[in-house]
């Protein structure tokens, strides 16, 4: 069980009442926007409902659960947006939509499904952010709870939608993944740890520079629970100086720690998982593989000592963690030439990382999709150094070709059936294909799942 101190969030006033006196429209409806219009209406919130597309993901699922809540579809309805007073939004929607700015400025309440859970959560919190690792470290959390004997509720951005996991009884636990979107329009979240694992350029068709990212991504260090930094990270240790103000701090590193830190140290020339000079764990003995998850492991032991979790069951969690699907995930071994989907490596940060993770003599990279606006440049210097052949396709394939170019040879492609093909025709005994796109995926595909379906698929077929 957790310490008698360790804090909570919210509290036992029922913070529904305060929407009972307003207009509520919930702006969006997919995944998140069905929780919100759920979970107030059960809570005896009168709500409606609109949303751009004309089948929006979730409309047959309300109306048959709910088919007392209006719904207007096919373009947001500005009736309903004048007469509204709080606007739930979903995290897909951007604040900077002309009907929200406008009900902003007469005076709506902007929030969002993390800000409506963080004012009813009723246990500790712990929250997660970042531009690459959350979903890993999230998922490692919940296991590590788990393992210590915990009643442990994991979602967010991940999984269940936060809101949702306030049905059952009250657990040990809340562990949520959040993006820099849920951030945006929340306020009141208090956890009693946090984490930004790392900042680099995601999403930059929805935020004016970088500098307007990370100021949505700091909204996870509100409140006074210990701050877990990324020491490696100059843009999260910048972050966390401005908010510090005397809160309790742990960081991690992927070099040799301090005392009080989490890092990596060497003994017999073996790594090893250490706090300050105290060793915990063989690196071999992990599971999931590359540098970025051994730090993923690493901001997961400093989250959860923040929290009490005993360090034994936290070991033993670690020891027994396979990693998710589409990162860095382990396909098949086939004439000593190695296959990894990594479909989940929709930024250029992403996609270094398992590049770098990446033990091959070379690595035959597929990559593109939508690109979100991003700087590919970053890329060049890891491509030049481990990647023999670059197989492109998507949308903004040009780009990638265009800001890459000179690194290494490339091939285009119109599917992933033609990469798979093409990388199979390259490929000799010793490199490994990797499936990391740096993009995101709906150029082509329903989603990151999707595309590192196919691609599994793709390698089963051509390989048989």
């Amino acid at each position: 069980m957790l310490a008698e101190n360790l804090q909570t969030t919210g509290n036992e006033i029922d913070h529904m009442q305060s929407l009972s006196h307003k207009r509520v429209l919930v702006v969006g409806l997919g995944k998140t926007g069905f929780s919100c219009a759920r979970y107030l209406s059960e809570h005896g919130i009168e709500v409606a409902v609109t949303d751009s597309r004309e089948h929006p993901p979730a409309l047959d699922e309300l109306q048959n659960a709910y088919p007392d809540i209006a719904v207007f579809v096919g373009g947001f309805n500005s009736e309903a947006f004048k007469r509204a007073t709080c606007l739930i939004i979903s995290p897909g929607i951007s604040l900077r939509e002309p009907l929200i700015a406008e009900a902003r400025v007469r005076g709506a309440e902007i929030v969002g499904d993390i800000e409506l859970f963080a004012r009813n959560a009723n246990a500790p919190v712990i929250a997660i952010t970042g531009s690459n690792g959350k979903s890993t470290v999230t998922s490692l959390l919940g296991e590590m709870a788990k393992a210590a004997g915990m009643d442990v509720r994991v979602g967010g951005n991940i999984g269940v939608p936060a809101l949702d996991l306030l049905d059952e009884p009250r657990p040990d636990l809340y562990v949520l993944e959040l993006s820099s979107f849920q951030l945006e329009t929340t306020e009141s979240l208090n956890a009693s740890a946090a984490a930004i694992l790392n900042i680099s350029e995601d999403h930059m068709d929805r935020y004016y520079d970088l500098n307007d990212y990370t100021a949505a991504k700091a909204k996870v260090y509100y409140g006074t629970g210990t701050l877990v930094v990324n020491l490696d990270d100059e843009r999260v240790m910048a972050t966390v100086n401005l908010m510090r103000q005397g809160r309790a701090l742990t960081g991690f590193t992927a070099s040799k720690p301090k005392d009080k830190e989490f890092g990596i140290c060497n003994k017999n020339n073996e790594d090893y998982l250490c706090y300050g000079n105290e060793m915990l764990l063989p690196v071999s003995s992990l599971k999931i593989k590359g540098t970025h998850n051994v730090v993923n492991a690493l901001a997961a032991l400093a989250l959860g000592q923040a929290v009490n979790i005993p360090r034994e069951a936290m070991l033993a969690a670690l020891e027994s963690f396979p990693g998710l699907a589409h990162r860095s995930q382990w396909i098949t071994e086939q004439n000593g030439v190695t296959w990894y989907n990594d479909s989940k490596a929709t930024n250029v940060g992403a996609a270094i990382a398992a590049i770098n993770g990446t033990q091959a003599n070379k690595i035959i990279l597929i990559a593109g999709g939508q690109g979100k606006g991003q700087d590919f440049k970053p890329l060049r210097d890891v491509i030049k150094n481990k990647v023999k052949h670059l197989i492109l396709l998507g949308e903004d394939a040009e780009k990638l070709n265009s800001q890459l170019s000179g690194c290494t040879e490339v091939t285009f492609v119109n599917d992933l059936s033609q990469a798979v093909s093409k990388a199979h025709e390259l490929a000799v005994a010793g490199d490994a294909v990797l499936l990391s796109p740096a993009c995101a995926s709906f150029d082509m595909f329903t989603g990151y799942e999707q595309r590192g379906d196919m691609f599994v698929v793709a390698v089963h077929e051509v390989l048989k």
